[in-house]
């Protein structure tokens, strides 16, 4: 045997310690080698392997750096000295080592491979396909390259290429559930709902514990609105991975979705506890917070994902909302305009920022509005945000002709956006009417009521009629809580009704009593001293027969105000969701009111004396007197409170935020006068 063949054999024995894992051995036996053998780059390539092995990097980088110190065209050392480097986060420096391996050893798969990957990192994403693809020109059936091309892909946006990608890797290996589960992924950014259901439930069949497959499906449910399924989907992967920061979060945006307060805060919560940083997490908390008027704490948890990610221009703007319902003006003011310096283009930031402003010539917002409107490539939703602003500026500049140019198209492109038929809501009117099964009289013996600590007090009307007003007063009172505007006694009612109408009969007995119930369960968890709680959801005047029904011990007080005064109101306002479409027409918004005084009419027939009637107008001239008319209906002693209400620090979240923090303004109802001429298609149509 030669020296050449035992050093071979002693060197290959070293190797396959380490292959085996027994990497002190294997370091023992270089250590012996290198005392024979000093400069065989091969032992200090084997060296670093094992240190590499140990987690020692830096031990590691120094003894390829000795091995390529010996052997520069030593296309190993190299690549093992890239991967260290990687590993390290010394990402520049390990392109060039694996570039320098495969400038020695053209066919290098490994290295194309594993270059693409650091590439991915280094988010030079371009690079990275031409890497993978090169990997696959000399090894076509590369299975990682072929996942990770995949993956390069869907960074890009290239799905359609992601998914060849990973149907590529998938025919090499059709167990690979990490590929299953991306194409899954792909598939539902590219809207294929039905094929990313059957991507990850393949995924779960094969491994029926890789959560991130449930998680995954659970977003898929959530997006075809299978809340149920995507509960579960979301719990089991908790089940697995109790650490699971993103099912717990998506588990709590199901939960907020339902109004299932409690258990969405607990699932933020949680998501955050085991991902600190988790600033969506932070911000729908901030949301959750503010919808149930915990301003403090939905500000605390705003912040927090803006120190988290303090370039989302939408969280800064979400906290200039929440100032706003805290009457925090000039905070709100600074949240707007630092969304705007983060992302100029940001339509809603520029509404929002209007509604509190006034505009003096030469704001360089307005320039800035006006020339998104020209250049600006806009969607639809936001040439309505960005019209609706510039009508605001306009009408502070007095500018007339230019304000109703703004606001007549930002209507068009909302009615448009929303696709309103004034005809749905008369037929709901209609319907209402048709459906109340009620024997006004006998109403308290009719349904096997549970007796309620909570007396809730219902302020109805038309919006911008002077609910907000009336319920800051009535909030202001020690007995009193103000719950704001609840979609609950709406979110109840409305599949009820469309029961009814489906089986064309009357609302049953049972059917009062379950909305009593859960009504009352949702504002039991409201967690407040009060008793008396008010909810001034304005359109929950469509509802009154069901209210009187199942809360006859509920008072239900009805706002007036001059009719041109309250549509003029609504028209130039911007309301979200999709429950008020006859707001963005004249014609349309005069219908509709016909409609509610028709229907209004029909209640106050069916149950006199039941409802009381408040007008704006007298209780803005009148304070003291309507204040203590509206306290005696309530069967409420006097509290000096009530008239201070402009000093009630509770949320506020309606378009009449700013108003509400003031004294009492009178003349507000004759503002409409000055744009009588802009204003006949919609006068000609009202009734009165």
């Amino acid at each position: 045997m030669t020296t050449l063949d035992l050093k071979q054999i002693q060197i290959s024995s070293a190797i396959d310690l380490f292959s085996k894992g027994e990497i002190n051995q294997a370091l023992d036996a270089v250590q012996d080698l290198l005392k024979d053998y000093p400069n065989e780059p091969v032992l200090f390539n084997i060296k670093g392997a094992c240190y590499a092995d140990l987690g020692q990097l830096d031990v590691a980088v120094t003894n390829y750096k000795e091995a390529i110190t010996i052997k520069p065209d030593y296309a190993k050392a190299h690549f093992n000295l890239a991967g260290s480097l990687h590993d390290l986060g010394q990402l520049e420096t390990a392109v060039q080592s694996y570039q320098k391996a495969i400038e020695i050893d053209a066919s290098y798969a490994e290295a194309y491979n594993n270059l693409g990957n650091v590439y991915q990192e280094l988010k030079q994403f371009d690079s990275a396909v031409q890497s993978y693809q090169k990997a696959l020109e000399i090894k076509p059936d590369y299975v990682a390259a072929q996942y990770s091309l995949g993956n390069t892909f869907m960074e890009l946006g290239q799905l359609e290429e992601a998914v060849k990608s990973y149907k590529a890797a998938l025919k090499l290996k059709p167990d690979f559930v990490e590929a299953i589960n991306n194409l899954g992924i792909t598939f539902f950014k590219l809207h294929q709902l039905d094929d990313a259901i059957r991507s990850y439930e393949r995924a779960i069949a094969l491994d029926p514990d890789f959560a991130d497959a449930h998680n995954n499906i659970g977003i898929v449910f959530s997006e075809l609105g299978q809340l149920d399924e995507a509960i579960m989907s979301y719990k089991a992967a908790i089940t697995l991975q109790f650490d699971y920061a993103e099912a717990h979060y998506n588990l709590g945006l199901i939960f907020h979705d339902l109004k299932r307060l409690d258990e969405a805060t607990q699932s933020y919560k949680t998501a955050i506890a085991f991902q600190s940083d988790y600033a969506d997490a932070h911000y729908n908390l901030g949301i959750l917070y503010h919808d149930v008027g915990q301003l403090k704490m939905a500000i605390d948890s705003i912040k927090m994902a803006i120190k988290i990610n303090p370039e989302n221009a939408d969280t800064h703007k979400y906290l200039g909302n929440t100032f706003q319902s805290n009457g925090q003006i000039d905070e709100a003011i600074k949240c707007y305009e630092k969304a705007l310096s983060i992302n100029p283009f940001h339509a809603d930031a520029h509404r929002n920022l209007s509604t509190i402003k006034n505009y003096i010539h030469d704001d360089d917002q307005i320039n800035l509005m006006q020339d998104l409107l020209l250049n600006g490539n806009l969607s639809q939703s936001d040439l309505v945000h960005i019209n609706f602003a510039l009508a605001k500026a306009n009408e502070d500049l007095g500018k007339k002709d230019d304000l109703f140019k703004s606001l007549n198209e930002g209507n068009r492109l909302r009615k448009e956006e929303l696709n309103y038929s004034l005809n749905k809501d008369l037929d709901e009117h209609s319907n209402l009417k048709r459906l109340i099964n009620i024997n006004p009289s006998n109403s308290k013996e009719s349904v096997k009521l549970k007796s309620s600590k909570i007396r809730p007090i219902f302020i109805v009307g038309m919006p911008r009629s002077g609910t907000s007003l009336v319920e800051q007063i009535l909030s202001s009172h020690q007995k009193i809580h103000g719950a704001g505007e609840l979609s609950t006694l709406n979110n109840l009612i409305v599949p009820i009704i469309n029961d009814c109408i489906l089986k064309d009969k009357k609302v049953t007995e049972d059917s009062y009593l379950s909305v009593r119930n859960e009504y009352l369960s949702y504002i039991s968890r409201l967690n407040v001293s009060e008793t008396i709680i008010t909810d001034k959801m304005p359109t929950n005047f469509r509802y009154i027969g069901f209210i009187l029904k199942a809360f006859p011990e509920a008072k239900i007080i009805h706002l007036n105000r001059d009719s041109r005064a309250i549509c003029w109101s609504i028209y130039k306002s911007y309301f979200p969701g999709e429950g008020l479409g006859w707001a963005f027409n004249m014609k349309d918004l005069a219908g509709y009111y016909n409609s509610y005084i028709d229907l209004m009419t029909f209640w106050h027939q069916l149950f006199p004396r039941k409802i009381y009637d408040i007008c704006y107008e007298d209780l803005t001239t009148n304070q003291e007197e309507e204040t203590r008319k509206l306290l005696k209906y309530c069967e409420l002693e006097w509290d000096d409170n009530c008239l201070n209400f402009h000093n009630n620090k509770r949320a506020v979240k309606t378009t009449s935020s700013l108003q509400v923090r003031k004294k009492m303004y009178q003349g507000s109802s004759e503002v409409w006068k000055k744009y009588e001429s802009y204003l006949q298609p919609l006068i000609k149509v009202l009734k009165n």
